[in-house]
C-alpha cells in the first residue's frame, strides 16, 4: 500500500475519521500532520485525541511546542513550527520511543529527528467543508493501520 486517500465532506467527518484512527494506535506510534492554516489539523487532532480516550479540551500547542494529555495512552501533540532554523533539542526521542502516541505538526522542521516508522498525514482543503486526507505509511505497522482505516 503506497498511500490511503480519504475525502471528508465536513469537519464532523474529518473528526470521526481521526477518532477511528485513534482507536487503532498504540504505544510509540508517531504521526506527522501537514496542512495549510485552516486545513483542519486541529479538528483532526481533536478527533484523534477522542479516539485515544482523552477527555480534556485539545487545542494547538503553537506557543508551548508540546502539549501532553492523558487517555488510554499518553498523547503528545507537538507544533514545531517555531523550531525552524533551530538546533534546540527538546528530548523528542523520549516522546517518540515512549509509551504514548505523538502527533507532530510542521514535522519538516525536525525531519532528521523523526523515527523512520511513522504515519505521515497531509490535509488539504478541497472546498469550504471538504478535505482530502493523504495517509502515507512508513513501516509495516502503519501499512496495516491504513488498511484497517480504509475499510
Amino acid at each position: 500500500m503506497e498511500q490511503l486517500i480519504v475525502t471528508t465532506a465536513s469537519p464532523v467527518e474529518t473528526s470521526e475519521l481521526a477518532e477511528k484512527l485513534g482507536t487503532l494506535l498504540g504505544p510509540g506510534d508517531v504521526l506527522t500532520l501537514e496542512g495549510d492554516l485552516g486545513a483542519g489539523k486541529t479538528t483532526f487532532t481533536k478527533g484523534l485525541a477522542k479516539g485515544l480516550g482523552v477527555k480534556r479540551v485539545v487545542n494547538s500547542p503553537t506557543f508551548t511546542i508540546i502539549k501532553e494529555y492523558k487517555g488510554r495512552l499518553p498523547f503528545y501533540h507537538m507544533d514545531v513550527y517555531r523550531l525552524e532554523d533551530s538546533d534546540e533539542d527538546l528530548g523528542f526521542e523520549e516522546y517518540f520511543e515512549g509509551e504514548g502516541v505523538t502527533v507532530v505538526e510542521w514535522a519538516q522542521f525536525i525531519d532528521d529527528r523523526l523515527p523512520d516508522d511513522r504515519l505521515n498525514i497531509e490535509i488539504r482543503r478541497t472546498g469550504d467543508e471538504k478535505r482530502e486526507l493523504k495517509f502515507q505509511p512508513a513501516g509495516e505497522r502503519f501499512i496495516t493501520i491504513c488498511k484497517e482505516l480504509g475499510k
